[in-house]
């Protein structure tokens, strides 16, 4: 098996790699203090410009036909400078994508080319509600039919830039009717249309400079030709399209996991206690190797997954698995490196505060732990059945 990467893969790895150092890590303290949702914003419209709001997307509407291992390359090494940002760039290229797979091509005309080329700063998914977050299917948000098109009444939550996204992809309960899941439509709504409020943004534990909003629809009125793929499918979609997106966190949370493994063993090769650096203990040696073992293993479990996913092969359980093993892993190294800094690491001055308060979330959404060991429990089952 060759596991080394393509001279595109290893170019576009360098180069999220640059501009993460030279754009992002400078203001990442910055944007986390003040919650600069605006630093943010214009990040994104910068990497677009170098082709990474569309990684996976065709280059005849502005795509840069990446593909996933790339995708999780760029996102690794975005998240190693600011989180805030990586999460941002890693939904909007997953809103992007679920244009592309289930978009008319009169849809993906007009929205792709406005995401790859940072004309949307974002795109955003709402499909969490506040009594459906793990239970999608229980959402109470409204699509009714009318004879012009649709008319959308309901509230989303913790909807990732939404205050500055061009363009949402909206689930709704198209027939009420119909069995648990099995009535929910996907619409396209453009951000400007009438009737749709944002909230401000929520005030988080983590990853504060990335806008998370409630999102509230009053009878926001979209044509036939908004709807994503097909009528009362939308739940299907959400299940088989959104599991590229826990490549996306799961790869998140592993650039987070390895800058604090990275930030750590640089502090403890210069730190002395006892009169010897603390790299000389075997105690700390132990965990660093236990920590970097881990993310290796994380790193080949996306690698894996978004491999599948470039050949065509099924991934939602290697996605799943990736998820839950990087966003564990990442928050015990972050922990780790933060006892490796001693009080240090607790003080906002040291990046190992911030890092560990930004990777938390990386194990709830996108689906949590429990939701993905569910998922790959189911699928383990069904092959054996």
């Amino acid at each position: 098996m060759d596991l080394s990467l393509t001279e595109e893969q290893s170019l576009i790895q360098e180069t999220a790699k640059r501009f993460a150092e030279t754009e992002l890590a400078p203001v990442a303290a910055e944007v986390d203090r003040n919650a600069d949702h605006g630093i943010v914003i214009e990040n994104c419209r910068k990497l677009a410009e170098l082709g990474f709001m569309g990684l996976n997307i065709d280059g005849e509407y502005g795509g840069s036909e990446a593909g996933a291992v790339s995708f999780s390359l760029a996102i690794t090494e975005i998240a190693k400078a600011c989180a805030s940002t990586a999460v941002s760039m890693s939904v909007t290229n997953m809103v992007a994508e679920v244009i592309q797979a289930k978009g008319t091509e009169q849809q993906k005309q007009q929205y792709l080319p406005k995401i790859c080329s940072g004309e949307y700063a974002a795109g955003s998914f709402c499909l969490t509600e506040s009594g459906a977050g793990s239970d999608p299917a229980s959402m109470r948000a409204r699509a009714e039919k009318t004879a012009s098109g649709w008319k959308i009444n309901g509230t989303k939550q913790w909807i990732t830039s939404a205050e500055f996204a061009g363009v949402f992809v909206v689930w709704a309960v198209s027939d009420p009717e119909a069995p648990k899941g099995k009535g929910i439509t996907c619409f396209l709504v453009p951000a400007d249309a009438n009737g749709i409020s944002v909230a401000p943004a929520e005030h988080k534990m983590g990853q504060c400079g990335s806008a998370t909003n409630e999102v509230h629809f009053e009878d926001v009125e979209v044509p036939d030709d908004a709807v994503l793929g097909q009528v009362n499918d939308g739940f299907r979609l959400a299940v088989a399209e959104l599991a590229g997106g826990r490549i996306g966190i799961g790869s998140l949370a592993l650039g987070i996991g390895l800058a604090a493994m990275d930030y750590a063993t640089g502090y403890i090769l210069e730190r002395k206690q006892f009169g010897k650096p603390l790299a000389d203990f075997q105690g700390l040696q132990w965990m660093l190797a236990d920590r970097c073992t881990e993310l290796e293993a994380a790193r080949l479990l996306l690698m894996s997954a978004a491999d599948r996913k470039d050949r065509g092969l099924p991934f939602a359980k290697e996605a799943s698995m990736a998820k839950l093993f990087a966003s564990e892993k990442a928050n015990q190294a972050c922990y780790s490196a933060l006892q490796m800094l001693g009080g240090y690491g607790y003080m906002r001055e040291y990046p190992l505060e911030r890092m560990s308060r930004d990777v938390r979330i990386t194990s709830i959404y996108e689906g949590t732990s429990e939701v993905q060991r569910l998922i790959i429990a189911r699928e383990i089952l069904r092959e054996h059945g």
